[in-house]
């Protein structure tokens, strides 16, 4: 007779939650993110573009960068920094999303408190910058997120205990919870397309409402430009008026502000004795003045491409002065713009002493592109445009510097920025080769409210010899330059300087563009035939 021994009953699995496989639950985090950034830029279109919460946390990203930071990007990626910040950040919130995702059936609490984090981060990013209205988009993101989350999570779990099930019962029910599961996970992913696509149609609307309000031209100044003089260009030289759509652009803003004019206006108070605010139409109808004019930014490298010059149509700011009475005691106009809570400090004494500073609506014969600062911009000349040039103009108050401290100055750049006097070679590019048909080396130089009187050149260390100026446009324009190479063949450096009617002449000695702007002699290498 034998006798069976039973082995002891395995002690049970711990018990844990039934759930989806990694990729689908990553994909889970992912969804519910992006249902939750596209309302959230859905309602900031409808409210104010730059709420969008990725767009709020990347401007608060700029906010915080410190300045070396800022110098690296815009010398390094020029004028695509703010797509690269932009990626980078939907970069990291797709990790993070998907993190999430992995988490929300072990941790449901946690996962949807991290989720919801996104919408704090958001909110906290637009209160810097806007008044409380501006966190409302990021405060709908997080609930939306997680709502999403816990639907998608709520089916999941579903569908995986009922094929955990499946080997007692049937398939069924594990068919129809698998569906389930997927159809609620490309119903997120479709809700998160819709709303930022209803999002990206909004913009389109209110663009097309400001394409019909510019379309009705401009007024006539009441003091033309001068036509400029024969000989300002010479022949396959850069433009000297600059295409309105090839301007540099430079400036804070993630996404460009889209003003409806119709519903713009301009105040203009502080130390004043009568203060204005003005509508699209009552700007209009001030006297405008129109004027050829060089603007420089501060982050313009030696020989870079941060000047350009145009025809520029706008109301003089001594019709503004005169018309609100300005008091004593102010030596700063402190301007305000739409773009994000930029603001700009200027000289009081540089719109004040006869230049053609003004309020800006037009370049080249066209209304402002929302690029260039439609409506309305300020521009004064022979000052950089970090002090002079605020673009999305919506306040001017005349003030004084002890109350007030502009963005850029709360950053440590230069309170008062006057344009260096630059030159540059444009022809031929650096390494490349001068044809012997035409041996020609040309550039451009400015000094903007001084004037340039002289360009030299020198070619292989050697002396300094003068350029051939072309015509004088004037003082606040910049000026072209030629000089005929009749050297030997072969690999050579150039290098170019330039004096303006003070009698300063540039110095040798590189140094930074911040805080002041960059100083320094253009040299490129080429190779003659």
């Amino acid at each position: 007779m034998t006798t069976t021994l039973e082995r002891p009953a395995a002690p049970a699995p711990e018990s844990r939650p039934a759930q989806p496989g990694r990729v689908l639950r990553a994909l889970s985090g992912v969804a519910a993110a992006g249902a939750a950034v596209g309302v959230g830029h859905l309602v900031a279109a409808l409210t104010d573009p730059v709420t969008s919460p990725v767009l709020a946390v990347g401007s608060a990203l700029i906010d915080a960068a410190p300045t070396p930071a800022k110098e690296f990007a815009v010398r390094t990626f020029g004028t695509a920094d703010k797509p690269i910040l932009v990626g980078s950040v939907g970069v990291v919130l797709l990790v993070f999303a998907a993190a999430v995702g992995l988490v929300a059936w072990r941790r449901p609490r946690t996962a949807a408190v991290a989720i919801g984090l996104l919408g704090v981060a958001g909110a906290v990013a637009a209160l810097t910058r806007g008044p409380l209205s501006a966190a409302v988009p990021s405060v709908v993101a997080g609930v939306v997120g997680v709502l999403a989350l816990q639907l998608l999570r709520t089916r999941g779990r579903s569908r995986a205990v009922a094929e955990a099930a499946a080997a007692d019962a049937t398939d069924a029910a594990a068919g129809r919870s698998r569906r389930g599961f997927l159809l609620a996970l490309g119903g997120t992913a479709v809700v998160a397309a819709l709303a930022g696509g209803g999002g990206a149609v909004v913009g389109r609307v209110r663009d097309a409402g400001a394409a019909a309000r510019r379309a009705l031209g401009l007024p006539t100044p009441s003091s033309p430009a001068a036509a400029l003089p024969e000989g300002v260009q010479l022949p396959g030289m850069t433009p000297f008026t600059t295409p309105a759509d090839a301007f540099y652009r430079v400036d804070i803003s993630l996404v460009t502000p889209r003003i409806d004019a119709s519903s713009w206006s301009l105040t203009i108070d502080g130390m004043v004795d009568e203060p204005v605010t003005l509508s699209y139409d009552d700007l209009l109808a001030m006297p405008m003045i129109e004027r050829d004019i060089t603007l420089t930014c501060v982050s313009n490298e030696v020989g870079g491409s941060y000047v350009s010059t145009g025809r520029w149509l706008g109301v003089p700011f001594s019709a503004i002065i005169e018309r609100v009475g300005v008091r004593a005691g102010v030596d700063q106009v402190y301007s305000y713009s739409s773009d994000s809570g930029y603001t700009c400090s200027t000289p009081y004494q540089a719109v004040s002493d006869g230049r053609d500073a003004m309020v800006v609506v037009g370049l080249n014969g066209q209304p402002l592109a929302d690029e260039r600062g439609y409506p309305a911009r300020m521009l004064v000349p022979g000052l950089f445009g970090f002090v002079s040039a605020t673009k999305w103009l919506e306040r001017i108050e005349f003030t004084t510097y002890a109350e007030r401290t502009a963005y850029w100055t709360e950053r440590d750049w230069a309170t008062d920025a006057p344009v260096l006097t630059q030159s540059r070679i444009d022809m031929p590019k650096s390494l490349s080769t001068l044809p012997a048909d035409k041996p020609v080396l040309a550039g451009v130089a400015w000094a903007q409210h001084r004037g340039i009187a002289k360009v030299e050149i020198r070619i292989d260390e050697g002396p300094w010899q003068e350029t051939t100026l072309a015509a004088d446009g004037g003082v606040d324009l910049w000026r072209q330059w030629s000089y005929r190479y009749d050297g030997p063949a072969g690999l050579h450096s150039a290098q170019v300087r330039a004096t303006d009617l003070d009698g300063e002449t540039q110095p040798e000695e590189r140094t930074k563009v911040f805080p002041d702007g960059a100083r320094g002699w253009h040299q490129i290498q080429f190779r003659s035939e």
